[in-house]
């Protein structure tokens, strides 16, 4: 009788424990699919962003990771339902939670579809010198949230992606080839043509300048007291700066030597004497 009983209570609960059995291994087998299916997933949106020189990897690594993550977000639920769990109230508390973590990160969430864009049309790359944002520098990092620029005096400057896109981007690096304007005045009593020599001799002259195209050197302005040129040599990108800032003194001292007067600031003070 005993034996009876013992083989109806195992036959009783047999049927779960075959099911559930059955369940925990489909949730093992759904898991290592799943892991696989994520990890393909990563390596394929990556790979697809070698083949895209253009586009920045980091943007293909990130999109990457959300393929993967929300194929991880469907594997969950599947084994959950395995088990008899009702997915609707966890994917319904899922998506409120999202909202009110997106609520709650709106800035950040501006700078990462700033960062999207940045990565997606490249205004700018890694060392290129860009001006945005009310500051200069060279592009270090671009990440999915910020920028990392570098200045001349060594200090590292994070600009949120959302205040470079939403603003003016001046890469400095786009072209390889760069004009740089400057103007210089010279006295009225000065000789044009002469004065124009000298100018071209001190760029033929330097080492940076280049001589296809060819500087560019004409008179722009009549001030008040000046007869202004304006002047426009041709350097690589990488050389516009010492271009910029070395060609002033070398002008100055070939005016110098030419005796050509460069014009300052006069007030004429007339004093008349009322007891005439």
């Amino acid at each position: 009788m005993n034996e009876y009983i013992e083989k109806l209570d195992v036959n009783q609960y047999l049927p779960g424990v075959i099911a559930w059995g059955t369940n925990i291994l489909l949730a093992i087998m759904i898991l290592i699919f799943g892991l696989w299916l994520a990890g393909k997933a990563y390596k394929a949106v990556v790979k697809i962003g070698k083949k895209y020189q253009k586009l920045d990897d980091t943007l293909f690594r990130f999109l990457g990771s959300m393929a993967r993550y929300t194929i991880l977000a469907f594997v969950g639920i599947a084994i959950l339902n395995r088990f008899g769990v009702q997915t609707a109230s966890i994917v319904a508390l899922l998506g409120a939670t999202g909202l009110a973590i997106g609520l709650a990160l709106q800035g950040a969430m501006s700078n990462l579809a700033a960062g999207v864009m940045l990565l997606i049309f490249r205004p700018y790359k890694v060392d290129d010198f860009i001006e945005s944002a009310g500051r200069f520098g060279k592009v270090t990092e671009i990440d999915m949230f910020t920028t990392i620029l570098q200045t001349f005096d060594n200090q590292q400057i994070i600009i949120p992606n959302s205040q470079i896109w939403g603003a003016q981007i001046i890469n400095h690096s786009h072209y390889p080839v760069r004009g740089v304007d400057m103007t210089y005045g010279v006295s009225y009593d000065t000789d044009i043509d002469k004065a124009r020599k000298v100018i071209d001799k001190v760029l033929a002259e330097h080492p940076h300048i280049l001589k296809d195209p060819a500087p560019w050197v004409e008179v722009s302005t009549l001030n008040n007291s000046s007869v202004d040129f304006a002047i426009r040599p041709f350097c690589k990108g990488e050389h516009y700066f010492n271009v910029l800032y070395s060609v002033p003194e070398l002008i100055k001292k070939a005016f110098d030597e030419a005796g050509i007067e460069i014009p300052f600031p006069h007030r004429k003070v007339i004093v008349v004497n009322e007891n005439d």
